[in-house]
């Protein structure tokens, strides 16, 4: 008895230390960057300010971003400067991030991507969505609840809580999971052409959970690219995820 009372004492202590530190193992945030080759705007959101970086003001079309967990969004600029110089691009720091003020959670980000497509939208007919690993879980959720012209889902995932439950077997972390960012149950909703472009060897988001994402996903919408060779941190390296991305947003 006395050993079993240990036992559950140590996995009742580490489930409260999951719960209470959930948000550190999601979000990232990184530092402001400095001498950024972009316009600096500041959106005012419900109790924060919202970076964003700009390139090409002026265009007809607006590309906007949605990064990793743990990306400084200002290092895809000349990616994006390349591929679309001919479209307004907008790169989203979220809360907490480089020199937007505030705390990252799942309603936050969701609700300032709302806000920012929406603003957006006032100086653009068109505007496409591009998010990355964390940031497709903010893309499918705007293109569900919007109109974007196009949606890019790069190392996508279908439900963060699927993810964690399988990396943390042994503990309940979906029942205990805050921000859930369930892809899977928007993914129906969209209505806007998509790409979904998958690292080969990812290994962050196994390929279950992309290719669940993609089947809840109107099949006549939907293209699936592999890149070959890449990993999730590598993909945007590659000829083939810049081309693909390029083809599809132009």
């Amino acid at each position: 008895m006395w050993t079993l009372s240990i036992v559950f004492l140590i996995y009742a202590g580490c489930c409260a230390y999951l719960y209470f530190a959930q948000r550190s193992f999601i979000y990232f945030p990184v530092p402001a960057s400095v001498n950024v080759p972009a316009d600096d705007l500041r959106m005012d959101m419900d109790g924060a300010t919202v970076q964003v970086w700009r390139l090409h003001p002026l265009q007809e079309d607006a590309v906007v971003y949605f990064g990793g967990n743990a990306e400084d969004v200002s290092h895809a600029i000349p990616q994006f400067g390349r591929l679309f110089p001919d479209k307004t691009v907008y790169l989203v720091n979220y809360r907490g991030y480089g020199a937007s003020t505030g705390a990252p959670t799942e309603a936050a980000l969701l609700s300032d991507a709302l806000t920012v497509f929406d603003k957006i939208s006032e100086s653009h007919s068109r505007v496409s969505v591009v998010g990355r690993s964390l940031g497709s879980g903010v893309a499918v959720y705007l293109a569900a609840t919007r109109k974007p012209e196009r949606l890019v889902l790069v190392t996508p995932y279908d439900s963060l809580a699927r993810l964690a439950q399988s990396s943390y077997p042994i503990f309940p972390v979906s029942a205990m999971l805050k921000d859930r960012f369930d892809s899977i149950s928007h993914a129906g909703s969209i209505s806007a052409p998509t790409l979904m472009l998958i690292a080969e060897h990812d290994e962050i988001i196994p390929g279950w959970s992309s290719q669940n994402l993609a089947a809840a996903i109107d099949s006549s919408l939907i293209t699936i690219e592999v890149v070959s060779d890449a990993t999730h941190n590598t993909i945007q390296d590659f000829g083939q995820y810049s081309d693909a991305l390029g083809r599809f947003l132009q």
